[in-house]
């Protein structure tokens, strides 16, 4: 079930389509909300990690999110349980609370945070869709206007704590090197043990 071909396909080419996909188009079906429309009832309230910064609504959130739609089809960031480009979860009516809120940083506006919340606190693919995510939008940082996109799990989901270190860890080494970091290929969050000492086999791993 886990493994790199379960949660993201990299590097997706405009000619091959993505095993995630349904090959319908990504506004199709009932359920939706257009992708052009800002519909905040549908969108996830901002957490900690958007406090005091400049919240993007309107225009502003939806032409944002549409380069990342573009960004996430050409990395190959797609949620496995839905089978769709991760971006989509925004408009999915079902999830009203989850997806993606950017703020630009009120201390530094060529920085945009983007907070994400899962369909669960115990979604498994938090891990690897945040990751995806920040290597999606500053590895193709020259399609947008921010010099950074720093990324956080909302703190909702019950390995929160881990996962932001991990992508502040991240955040970081890319900062310091001018490059993104290769992908390891083992798990980011240490596996926790049972009380028998064994390894938990509900613990989130990622390729990224």
């Amino acid at each position: 079930m886990f493994g790199k071909p379960y949660w993201v396909v990299r590097a997706v080419g405009t000619s091959t389509m993505n095993p995630f996909s349904s090959g319908r188009s990504a506004d199709d079906g009932d359920g939706f909300d257009d992708p052009e429309e800002f519909v905040p009832e549908h969108l996830p309230e901002p957490g900690r990690f958007l406090e005091g910064h400049d919240l993007l609504d309107g225009e502003d959130h939806v032409a944002f999110h549409d380069i990342s739609r573009e960004l996430f089809e050409e990395r190959g960031v797609y949620d496995a349980t839905f089978g769709y480009n991760l971006a989509r979860l925004n408009l999915d009516q079902r999830h009203p609370d989850a997806g993606y809120r950017y703020a630009v940083d009120a201390d530094d506006p060529t920085v945009l945070r983007a907070e994400f919340s899962p369909t669960t606190e115990f979604c498994p693919q938090a891990d690897a869709l945040v990751k995806g995510s920040f290597r999606a939008w500053n590895g193709l940082s020259e399609r947008h206007e921010y010099d950074l996109v720093r990324v956080r799990v909302r703190e909702s989901h019950h390995q929160s704590g881990t996962l932001n270190d991990a992508l502040a860890t991240l955040e970081d080494t890319y900062l310091e090197s001018g490059e993104m970091p290769s992908e390891p290929d083992g798990p980011a969050v240490p596996s926790p043990t049972t009380a028998d000492g064994d390894e938990d086999d509900s613990s989130v791993q990622s390729p990224f």
